[in-house]
């Protein structure tokens, strides 16, 4: 009975413990009263605590660049790294890799492929050629140079400096250049030379071989000289000089003229002398240079300086930038020295659609502006500067101010042709 009585305890006082758990239901006004022997049990969802799957978030599909592509270690998923380049002649620019992250966007910013290396040129081999009897000129033919762009194979155009095949040149040394263009701007260049040399009249050389015959024969010690057929001395352009070769007056010389920079030559590049004791042509000018800055394309504004001047290109991202004042200011001061040496100044500052481009007092128009900057890699964010010699090639690059003594070392040590040198010894003292 003890055991009986025990267990009928223990069970109404698991009862009384399950009570609060488990409450009737019933509705007022339903017409329904409870039902002693029907409850409801009402138990709470448990929200999914499960973790979720990284692996399975994704980011967008990275779009393939113009003259490159991407590779990707796994798909477009979380972590996977994408690795870019660039077609064969081309280089990129921007950051080489992306990794798709935990928000599900890419890492850093879509690279661009640019084309920087220049087309290959090969000229033709030098030659020469000598004239006919009693004549002071030779007709000289060679062959196209052969061209090729080293990235998507487009050359846009092939300058010729100096005469076409087929041209008559005068005695001497005659150099020729080609200069070729791609689709990026990029230029290479190639030279050759040309040399006439004018033979003596066949009645000359008898007639000169037989005096010597006879002069040994009937006075062995006779002496005797041949006058030399000479023209006037030519007088040096205003602005400009002259650079001959043998004696610079004797028959067949040949006298070139060249201009101070700042300034360009207008008539005939060279003179020689003839056997009537005259110079050919008329003497040349040296005119102020004159820029033509409404031209279609930068490669166009940046050929009118081609072997004739250097440029200094200088950029900022505003005008009251601090670093642009204290560098214009500096080169205002030293005009003087940038004529001597060659050098005009190109500015680029500001932004879209306000952005200002100028050469001297002369506006750049936009679409300038922009070539300029991706020609030369010039970033509109900060102050950049860079210098370019005669021939359109980057030599030199600044982030900060330098002073006009830095410029003028760096040319004077580095860029000077030979003829410069020697005309800069003359004007040593012309800016003091």
């Amino acid at each position: 009975m003890k055991t009986g009585s025990l267990t009928q305890r223990g069970a109404l006082l698991l009862l009384l413990l399950l009570a609060p758990a488990v409450t009737p239901t019933w509705y007022a006004g339903s017409g329904y009263s409870p039902d002693e022997s029907y409850n409801e049990v009402y138990a709470e969802e448990v929200p999914d605590t499960r973790a979720l799957d990284y692996r399975e978030m994704r980011c967008h599909t990275l779009p393939f660049i113009t003259s490159g592509t991407y590779t990707c270690t796994n798909g477009m998923l979380l972590d996977s790294r994408c690795d870019y380049s660039c077609s064969s002649g081309y280089h990129l620019e921007g950051d080489r890799s992306r990794i798709c992250m935990e928000d599900g966007r890419w890492s850093g910013g879509e690279p661009v492929c640019v084309d920087i290396d220049p087309p290959k040129i090969r000229c033709p081999h030098s030659r020469e050629k000598i004239a006919e009897p009693e004549k002071l000129t030779a007709r000289v033919y060679w062959d196209p140079p052969l061209v090729k762009d080293s990235a998507d194979g487009t050359i846009t155009r092939v300058t010729l400096r100096g005469p076409e095949p087929g041209s008559h040149f005068p005695e001497g040394e005659h150099v020729i250049r080609y200069t070729a263009y791609d689709r990026a701007y990029n230029r290479a260049s190639c030279k050759f030379i040309v040399k006439v040399q004018v033979s003596c009249s066949r009645n000359l050389k008898w007639t000169l071989s037989a005096f010597l015959t006879m002069r040994d024969i009937i006075t062995p010690n006779l002496t005797f000289s041949l006058a030399v057929r000479r023209c006037p001395i030519l007088k040096p352009p205003q602005h400009g000089y002259l650079t001959c070769s043998s004696a610079g007056d004797n028959y067949g010389a040949i006298c070139e003229y060249h201009c101070d920079g700042g300034y360009e030559r207008q008539g005939t590049p060279s003179r020689v002398c003839q056997s009537s004791r005259q110079w050919s042509g008329s003497p040349p000018v040296c005119t102020p240079m004159k820029i033509n800055v409404n031209v279609n394309s930068a490669a166009g504004l940046l050929d009118q300086f081609y072997e004739k001047q250097r440029l200094l290109i200088v950029s900022a991202p505003d005008p009251s930038n601090r670093y642009y004042k204290m560098q214009i200011s500096m080169l205002q001061q030293s005009t003087c020295g940038l004529d001597l040496r060659h050098v005009t100044i190109i500015e680029l500052v500001g932004q879209p659609p306000q952005e200002v481009g100028r050469i001297r007092e002369q506006q750049l128009s936009a679409g300038i502006i922009e070539e300029l900057r991706q020609f030369q890699r010039l970033t509109r964010s900060y102050f950049n500067m860079v210098l370019i010699d005669k021939q359109g090639i980057d030599r030199e690059r600044y982030m900060e101010p330098v002073t006009p003594e830095e410029i003028f070392t760096f040319i004077d040590d580095y860029l000077l042709s030979n003829q410069e040198l020697a005309r800069r010894a003359e004007q040593r003292d012309v800016c003091e």
